[in-house]
C-alpha cells in the first residue's frame, strides 16, 4: 500500500497549509497530497470561514513542491465547464511537471450550488452530465490536436487545449463516488483511478466489487484502475495505520490520510513512520 494526504484549504491560513505540504513533499512514504474543491466552507462549518479556491491553491503548492503528485478529491464536474477545466488540468500538468492526478466526481452540494446559482440537477442529470464531461476531458486532453463533441450538455466543435499536458495520454483521471448505477460504471469507462471517500472497509469491498462487474460489462481490466480509500487522522497515528492496513486488506492501493485542523506539519513524521510499517 502507498499513502497520501488530503488538506481541505478552509478554517485555515496559506502560510499554515504551504508548510505541511513543504514539510510532506520531503517525507518518502507520503507519495501524493490533496485539497478538496468548494466555494464555502463545508462539512457542518460556519458559512464565515474563510475557504482558499481548490484549483489555484492546487497551482501555487505544485510551485512550492518539487516531488509530490497532487490533485483534488474531488472537483465537483458542474463547477467548470469541462472545456474550461481540460485547459487548466493540462496547464497544471505543464507547471507541475507532470504531476497532476485530475480528480472529479458528478457534485453533490445543493446549498453551495444555489448560492453560486449552479445548477446541480437530479441525481440523474448528474450522472448523465458526469459522463458527458468525462468524454470532453479525455478528448481535449489526449493527443488529438482538436475535438468534436455534441451531447445534451456539452458541445465543442473543432476545440483546442494547447499545449497538451506532459502525461501521456492525459493525467490520471481519479473518479470519486461510490453510486454503484451509474457513478461506479462511469469509472469502470474512464478512470485510472477511483476514490473511495466515506465509509468502512466492508462498504469498501462491495463498491469495489460493483466497479469490477461494471468493468467486466465495458469490456475493461479492472487491474488498470487504481483503488483508493480516504482515512481520517483523529492524533493516534497508531490507529490511522491500522485503519488504514483494513482497506489495504479489502484491496485499496493508496490510503489517503485526511488531516485535521490545525494543520502542523509536525503530525507528519509521527504519522507517516507508523504508516510506513504497514507498507
Amino acid at each position: 500500500m502507498r499513502f497520501a494526504f488530503k488538506t481541505s484549504p478552509q478554517g485555515t491560513t496559506w502560510n499554515a497549509l504551504l508548510d505541511v505540504w513543504r514539510a510532506a513533499d520531503e517525507i518518502e512514504v507520503f507519495e501524493s497530497g490533496w485539497t478538496s474543491d468548494h466555494f464555502q466552507a463545508m462539512h457542518g462549518t460556519s458559512p464565515t470561514i474563510p475557504r482558499l479556491e481548490g484549483w489555484i491553491t492546487l497551482a501555487a503548492l505544485a510551485q512550492a513542491t518539487r516531488r509530490l503528485r497532487m490533485g483534488t478529491l474531488v472537483t465537483g464536474i458542474h463547477y467548470r465547464h469541462p472545456a474550461v477545466l481540460a485547459n487548466m488540468a493540462a496547464t497544471l500538468d505543464v507547471i507541475s511537471g507532470g504531476r497532476l492526478e485530475l480528480g472529479i466526481g458528478t457534485g453533490w452540494n445543493q446549498e453551495e450550488s444555489h448560492a453560486y446559482g449552479i445548477e446541480l440537477g437530479t441525481p440523474r442529470q448528474r450522472s448523465d452530465r458526469f459522463e458527458e464531461a468525462c468524454e470532453v476531458l479525455t478528448a481535449l486532453l489526449g493527443p488529438d490536436r482538436t475535438a468534436t463533441f455534441k451531447g445534451a450538455y456539452y458541445e465543442l466543435t473543432d476545440a483546442r487545449c494547447n499545449p497538451k499536458p506532459i502525461q501521456r495520454p492525459h493525467p490520471p483521471l481519479c473518479l470519486g463516488g461510490s453510486g454503484e448505477k451509474r457513478t461506479l460504471r462511469t469509472a469502470a469507462r474512464f478512470a485510472q483511478h477511483w476514490n473511495f471517500d466515506t465509509g468502512t472497509p466492508e462498504q469498501f469491498r462491495r463498491a469495489r466489487d460493483v466497479l469490477r462487474r461494471h468493468c467486466g460489462s465495458v469490456g475493461r481490466d479492472p487491474a488498470e484502475i487504481r483503488l483508493s480509500a480516504q482515512v481520517r487522522y483523529t492524533g493516534d497515528p497508531a490507529k490511522t495505520a491500522a485503519d488504514a492496513a483494513a482497506f489495504a486488506a479489502e484491496g485499496a492501493e493508496l490510503a489517503v490520510v485526511y488531516l485535521p485542523l490545525p494543520y502542523s506539519p509536525h503530525v507528519l513524521e509521527p504519522l507517516a513512520d507508523e504508516l510506513a510499517r504497514t507498507a
